[in-house]
């Protein structure tokens, strides 16, 4: 009988350590992947592996090296025999056996959950680099001239009132985060804030293009109302003052970009926009 019970001891003590190493194995081999550039049908077979080792082992380590009771025993006054010396003895090397196995299988548990915990981290890497002061600065530079997509500079007086473009600072059509909206307001239209008197030459206006909301491209414009459209959200910016949201889910002002015309009569930058365009962002310290 306690043959029997021995080797089912170490049967389920070899199953066990099995389990365990092959969800160790399976993170591993998860965190090897996701390295190399990951494989999406891979990684998902490779998590089965390294979770089902872990629940598998801890299932059969409950239900085959934990007591599963209740165990009770009389206790009897009985007689010294030498038989019963010699089983104690037998019973207390068992113990100290299955101590040891138990040991084992401990150390192969907290590897594979030090493997799985370790490979719990590699998703971090895939929010991508820090983007440091990108999301302050766009490609506007003082004296840059807006230009249109295909890269022709913009004359002052080539605008007529309600006029609607969208440029780019020149030489840089391909920055996204760089599109402007140019609108030349008619006369009286437009109420200038405290501290941008001079950002709207001849009545030329410009904010960015990119929604506070959810960053698509503000791409309508309505004369008779002065009103900025997103299609995305139903965003609506009142132009007159300041691109404010009047209407939609956006909740701040499009930024506005101080314009100034050059000695040719070019719409240029006088400088880069004085706050993060497109959507809020969380923002932990000061502005770099």
């Amino acid at each position: 009988m306690d043959e029997r019970r021995d080797t089912q001891h170490r049967f389920s003590g070899g199953a066990i350590a099995w389990a365990f190493f092959l969800s160790f194995c399976g993170s591993v081999g998860l965190a090897i992947v996701y390295t190399l550039g990951g494989q999406v049908q891979l990684e998902g077979a490779l998590l089965f592996l390294s979770l089902g080792g872990l629940a598998i082992g801890l299932v059969l380590w409950s239900h085959w090296l934990m007591p599963q009771g209740p165990d009770l025993e009389d206790r009897a006054l009985l007689p010294w025999d030498q038989r019963d010396e010699e089983q104690a003895e037998r019973a207390f090397a068992a113990g100290m056996s299955e101590i040891a196995r138990r040991k084992f299988l401990g150390r192969l548990l907290g590897a594979a959950v030090a493997a799985f915990g370790f490979t719990l981290l590699f998703p971090i890497r895939s929010l991508g680099s820090r983007p440091g002061s990108a999301l302050y600065k766009t490609a506007w530079r003082r004296g840059a001239r807006a230009v249109t997509p295909d890269g022709a500079p913009v004359r002052a007086d080539g605008l007529v009132d309600n006029a609607f473009l969208t440029v780019f600072p020149e030489g840089k059509t391909d920055q996204a985060d760089s599109q402007v909206v140019l609108i030349k307001v008619p006369a009286g239209a437009f109420k200038t804030l405290p501290g941008r008197e001079d950002w709207s030459p001849e009545r030329i206006v410009g904010f960015s293009k990119i929604c506070t909301h959810a960053g698509c491209p503000v791409g309508l414009y309505q004369a008779q109302t002065a009103d900025l459209y997103c299609p995305c959200h139903q965003s609506v910016f009142y132009v007159p003052d300041g691109a404010v949201p009047t209407s939609g889910p956006a909740t701040r002002p499009l930024p506005q970009l101080p314009l100034a015309i050059d000695a040719e009569g070019f719409v240029v930058a006088q400088s880069d926009f004085h706050e993060p365009v497109g959507p809020a962002f969380w923002r932990l310290g000061r502005r770099p």
